[in-house]
């Protein structure tokens, strides 16, 4: 993906999508230890069907890790990340591939600042994280 400058950008404009790979359960293990959250729920199926789920479910902040993964790749060291907001919407699980998307709502010229609308979509097309960023442009 190719870093986006400020001056490429247009109010209403679709950004290039990132995909990633399929959640995997190790990936779980790994975030669980990433982030010192080690509720079972993310890595126990018994403990997850005893919550009445059908199995393990991804954490809520490894999709928002995605999304701002995908920011930092659409700007590259072009831009400083002031914010990232987000709404959990839907489970995700071991399987299941996120598309993260973005589109961009505003823009500041003089404080060569950009909101963008961004999104982690499972391969259902269900949105399961949502909300914006705030990027700051350095040229």
């Amino acid at each position: 993906m190719k870093a986006l400058t400020f001056s490429e950008l247009q109010e209403g404009m679709e950004l290039e999508s990132l995909e990633k790979p399929p959640v995997d359960r190790v990936q779980l293990v790994k975030y669980a230890g990433a982030s010192g959250d080690f509720n079972p729920l993310h890595t126990v199926d018994s403990f997850a069907q005893s919550a009445g789920l059908d199995g393990v479910i991804a954490h809520g902040m490894l999709s928002m890790g995605f999304l701002g993964q995908y920011v930092r790749a659409l700007v590259g060291v072009n831009a400083d990340i002031k914010q990232i907001k987000v709404r959990f919407q839907r489970m995700v699980k071991p399987g299941d591939v996120l598309t993260c998307r973005g589109k961009v709502t505003a823009l500041n010229a003089e404080e060569k600042t950009a909101t963008l609308d961004i999104a982690a979509v499972n391969q259902k097309g269900e949105t399961v994280t949502a909300g914006s960023a705030q990027v700051k442009f350095f040229e």
